[in-house]
């Protein structure tokens, strides 16, 4: 017996091919914007490629792209299908074809749910990607002389001032690296020597951060250096002067940018999942209810559509019966091979 029998006529049969029609072209416009965002966020991980120590994997961006072409290809395919589907005459051409492109349908499907588990799943490689990249990042910051590291400086104060950030994990991750030149140190004045001396490695390490930390929504101007002496500044304590400088570090921020960008498009090919369910089911109702018209040349007749030919229980084992008769002729095509080697 038949799963989800519906009965048909004329107008239920136009009216599914109509909709159907329209659905498809719906989708045809989704997949346009999964390929839109596919470029979009590959852009953005291009232009911050210097925070992720030029790492960052375009797996993702990649296989969006593709997605929305495929995804346009096939859509519009079955919407032209669905289009000749009003006609009777015109069906019986793609009548052979539709078995195969449901079957394509199925795939493209377990594609997209790829697509969107992997942009769950590659976030954690984004936040370790970031947290490298923004450590030499500011190891690196100095370096405006170095070829390819000249442009570190200006990458990183320029995210800083976008996304609202300092260092890494926060502030104090530039206290710990020294982020001046020094060609920009005078080494003959006694504070700055001391200062270099005083440090195991030779650095000249301050409690300072570079401008780009600054808040320019503070009613002060901005405090960049001896953060953490409060008698260095009038009237100032770093546990209550939160708004001049930024408090969160540029790892967090990054990632809650990249992650809910993942995030929404994850939910929109899931969403893309489910539009091209239906439309395959209603491509199933329509085809088989096209199939079993009773005298093809009247229009005027009564059919019957199905998502299943038989039951689920009936499908699921003929579908095991068939693998298995699969795996019995590949083994014995294996044995043939293996005997044939052995007379040789």
């Amino acid at each position: 017996m038949p799963f989800m029998p519906v009965k048909f006529n004329l107008p239920k049969r136009v009216k599914l091919a109509q909709g159907l029609w329209m659905l498809y072209w719906f989708s045809v416009i989704v997949g346009i914007l999964i390929f839109s965002l596919g470029i979009f966020f590959k852009i953005e991980l291009r232009k911050r490629s210097e925070m992720m120590d030029n790492n960052e994997s375009h797996l993702v961006p990649n296989l969006l792209i593709l997605m929305g072409m495929l995804a346009c290809g096939i859509n519009t395919f079955g919407g032209k299908v669905c289009h000749d589907c009003l006609d009777p005459i015109k069906f019986t051409k793609w009548k052979p074809m539709l078995k195969m492109y449901l079957l394509l349908c199925c795939g493209f499907s377990m594609l997209l749910l790829l697509t969107a588990l992997l942009c769950i799943l590659m976030q954690f490689a984004v936040y370790l990607t970031l947290a490298e990249g923004l450590k030499n990042g500011i190891k690196f910051y100095k370096d405006t002389d170095t070829p390819g590291r000249c442009f570190m400086k200006r990458a990183l104060d320029l995210t800083q001032i976008e996304f609202r950030c300092c260092g890494n994990n926060n502030f104090r991750d530039w206290f710990e690296v020294q982020w001046i030149s020094n060609r920009y140190l005078d080494m003959s004045n006694d504070e700055v020597k001391d200062r270099v001396l005083s440090n195991v490695e030779g650095k000249y390490l301050m409690d300072s951060v570079p401008f780009s930390c600054c808040n320019p929504g503070s009613s002060r101007p901005c405090i960049q250096h001896h953060l953490t002496n409060n008698s260095a500044h009038y009237d100032y304590d770093l546990r209550t002067e939160e708004l001049n400088i930024w408090m969160r570090g540029c790892r967090e921020a990054l990632f809650s940018y990249y992650s809910s960008m993942m995030n929404s498009i994850g939910a929109l090919v899931f969403a893309t999942i489910i539009l091209e369910l239906a439309d395959m089911a209603g491509l199933k109702y329509l085809s088989t209810a096209l199939e079993t018209m009773v005298d093809p040349e009247n229009p005027e007749c009564e059919s019957k559509g199905w998502l299943l030919e038989k039951g689920i229980k009936e499908t699921f084992t003929e579908l095991l019966a068939k693998l298995k008769m699969l795996g019995k002729k590949t083994n014995q095509v294996e044995e043939g091979r293996d005997a044939t080697v052995d007379t040789t």
